[in-house]
């Protein structure tokens, strides 16, 4: 919230927030970061800031070109307007940072990517893991779809969908699974954030994900998309969008998504709903806005994971789309939230802000908690276990963000208070007694449906309450950058009895977590970076599988130093960044199951990534990260200096796209991952092998009957390779198998 600033860097006013500059046509110019002079202009600095124009641009002509002289019309900026979209349309110039506010990539000290709804809406991503981990590979993801939850892994260290946030605010995005129609941008900050965001609910360190919900644009939107996914599965997206008043002043956005059938995997059936609403209001010096929306998320026959008994060795994998869970098993997590959002511009130089949010989500699954593979020709024990959770959650920001100068230093100072609470009620069984079954990967046969009973098993309650201050200092004509901050943050956990709501126990503790960063541009095409930030998560509870479900964790610090350099070449740009990060770790024993805190996790890395257009018909992104996930620190001298498990080592991404030169407005795609080998046990005595995964795909832009149509189609694992990936609470899962996605769009 607050100041937005300008982000064309060849702009003298580039920089300067908004507020300062005069509400003039001029002054629009520079926000779309246009010039109004009458030579040719380059796409990556044509494209408007609203979702629809920017889709329309690059739905008429894919490709980065030259546009002819710009009519610019007297419309006013509009404050708080999202950071243009880079050459190539699938990512920004900049996105926000957390208390910080909206930045240009370039004068951001920390590492960070900005996906435009062009990207999702191309991807035909089903939720948000799908955008995040396609090409960014410090983002692993272990490819196993139909879970009962969204997982990957950022910088070698698990990070929960739970803490995702939307407008900045934790706690308001659906539970386990988020379908990104709703979204205008997915905004990442890679590490640990305490400072930017407060504490993650969940606990978070290797990086944070934001949501920024549609607006409607200066256009009106009518979109409509049809969607299949093999073997049977239909759906469709309606996307409508309005602005009314005699300045435009009140928006209206509205998605609603609806996706059923069978999926890829066998006897498996997945059903998602969407529903969202975006009121906002824009006045001279106040906004205001209001996002609601509604979610249901269902799969019959869910994947899940299987463990080894001790000694069995890593065993082949079964075909692609095989079910490793009964089929008469299921997951269904339902979802509803809201947020009210409002700044107030106090003058030129300070902007107040305010947002609350509340959400619900109602969860329930049946099926294998626990299976064991006993032997390498995959006989496996499967254990049954029952789980239903009411989660009730509520979420506060508020804060002040300015800027003024003296004595030649530019000052960007924000503070801001933020606080989350949730009460979280479980229930279930860890294990039906008398439905264990034995089968086999390769063949799985499954045995009569086990019956459902709820029993309370676990009353939690949570309350973060935090209290930040940052400072950007400008030196140099802004060419030197330093960040200096502050959070206090405090943590209350109670755990109550389920029969009588008698407090069994209470954490209650607070810390402090700084931060600072420098940032020196070179020139306005190369920035050098430097960052110390520390993280505060909250130790949390353990799995409702562990046989310690009850036990309550203090929270724990985790700590990063990281360097980098920034290069902008116009129309591609380069970050190349290396960390380290230190946090204590957490484990679950693989025969007993007990989950527990016991040593110190430092990760090593350097990542190289890129994204943008460096030839006018190809667009790429992609990199290569390697980290080195090491236990510093273990109760257990065996474990001691092992590498964590879970995580490659080394892993490569490449996204390509090309514009055909024989048939206007066909693209082809193309994209890769790659990933060595990922350790099983803390020992390192077992590992499964690393694999490369392809995809391809086309997309094309017509006109039919005078509408705008855009086609997609992609095949996801061409070679059906049949792989083992490494999901959050089991030691193998299967990867997804060759999949067909085709989508047709069309504007009315």
């Amino acid at each position: 919230m607050g100041d937005t600033h300008v982000f064309n860097r060849s702009s003298p006013l580039r920089g300067i927030p908004l507020c300062h500059l005069p509400r003039t046509p001029l002054a629009h110019a520079v926000l779309l970061g246009l010039s109004v002079s009458a030579t040719a202009l380059p796409v990556a600095a044509a494209i408007p800031q609203d979702s629809s124009a920017i889709r329309e641009s690059s739905a008429a002509k894919p490709a980065p070109t030259e546009l002819e002289a710009t009519q610019i019309d007297a419309q006013a900026p509009v404050p708080n307007a999202l950071p243009p979209a880079y050459a190539g349309g699938q990512v920004a110039y900049g996105g926000r940072v957390g208390l910080l506010g909206n930045k240009d990539v370039m004068e951001t000290p920390f590492s960070t990517v900005n996906y435009t709804d062009t990207y999702i809406a191309d991807r035909q991503a089903r939720d948000i893991t799908e955008v995040i981990a396609a090409t960014d590979p410090a983002v692993f993801s272990n490819g196993i779809t139909g879970t009962y939850s969204e997982n990957y892994s950022i910088r070698g260290f698990a990070s929960n969908i739970n803490d995702v946030s939307i407008g900045g605010l934790f706690g308001v995005a659906p539970y386990y699974r988020t379908s990104p129609e709703m979204y205008e941008r997915i905004e990442v900050i890679k590490g640990p954030s305490a400072l930017l965001n407060g504490m993650p609910p969940t606990g978070s360190v290797g990086g944070v994900i934001n949501l920024v919900p549609k607006r409607a644009g200066a256009e009106p939107l009518t979109r409509l998309t049809g969607t299949y996914q093999s073997d049977a599965q239909f759906g469709g997206h309606l996307d409508v969008g309005r602005r009314f008043g005699s300045e435009q002043q009140f928006g209206v956005r509205f998605n609603s998504v609806y996706r059923d059938g069978d999926t890829r995997t066998d006897h498996q059936r997945v059903k998602a709903e969407l529903n969202a609403l975006a009121l906002d209001w824009r006045g001279e010096q106040a906004r205001l806005s209001l996002d609601l929306y509604q979610a249901d998320d269902f799969i019959r026959g869910q994947n899940r994971g299987v463990s080894l008994a001790p000694g069995v060795a890593v065993p082949k994998p079964p075909k692609p789309g095989t079910l490793l869970n009964p089929d008469w098993g299921y997951v269904e997590s339902k979802d509803k939230g809201g947020i009210l959002r409002g700044e107030y511009d106090l003058g030129d130089q300070v902007t107040a802000y305010a947002a609350f949010g509340a959400s619900e989500t109602h969860y329930a699954y049946n099926g294998t908690l626990l299976a064991n593979v006993l032997n390498e020709q995959g006989d496996f024990l499967t254990r049954m276990g029952q789980l239903k959770m009411d989660l009730h959650k509520h979420s506060a920001d508020v804060g002040l963000r300015g800027h003024f100068a003296t004595w030649g230093v530019s000052h960007q100072w924000s503070v801001n208070a933020t606080r989350y609470a949730d009460t979280q009620k479980d229930y279930g069984r860890r294990h039906v007694a008398d439905y264990d079954w034995i089968t086999n990967i390769h063949h799985p046969v499954w045995g009569p449906e086990a019956p459902e009973q709820w029993p309370a098993v676990q009353h939690v309650e949570n309350r973060l309450t935090s209290y930040g201050v940052a400072d950007t200092l400008g030196l140099f004509d802004e060419r030197l950058q330093l960040t200096l901050g502050v959070r206090r943050q405090e943590v209350r956990t109670d755990n109550f009895d389920t029969d009588n709501g008698a407090r069994l126990s209470r954490y209650d503790e607070s810390a402090n977590t700084p931060a600072a960063a420098v940032l020196f541009k070179l020139t306005d095409e190369v920035s050098l970076y430097a960052n110390y930030i520390e993280g505060l998560s909250k130790g949390g509870k353990a799995p409702f599988d562990a046989p310690n479900s009850d036990e309550i964790f203090p929270p724990y610090k985790s700590k990063q130093k990281e360097v980098g350099v920034k290069v902008d070449l116009g129309t591609f740009s380069h970050t190349l960044a290396l960390y380290q990060i230190e946090r204590p770790s957490a484990y679950s024993d693989p025969v007993t199951r007990v989950y527990s805190f016991g040593g110190k996790q430092r990760n090593r890395g350097v990542e190289w990534t890129f994204f943008g257009a460096p030839l006018d018909d190809v667009r790429l992104m992609g990199g290569v990260a390697y980290v080195s996930p090491k236990l510093v620190e273990s109760d257990d001298d065996e474990e001691k200096g092992k590498y964590a498990t879970g995580i490659p080592k080394l892993q490569g991404k490449l996204g390509v796209e090309w514009d055909t030169p024989w048939i206007d407005h066909l693209t082809l795609t193309a994209n890769a991952t790659s990933m060595s080998k990922q350790y099983l046990s803390s020992d390192n005595s077992q590992s499964i092998p690393g694999h490369t995964i392809y995809g391809l795909g086309a997309r094309y832009a017509l006109d039919i009957a005078g509408r705008p149509v855009t086609l997609r189609g992609t095949v996801n694992n061409v070679t059906n390779k049949a792989y083992w990936g490494t999901p959050l609470l089991a030691s193998l899962g299967l990867g997804e198998g060759r999949t067909v996605q085709v989508s047709a769009s069309v504007d009315f």
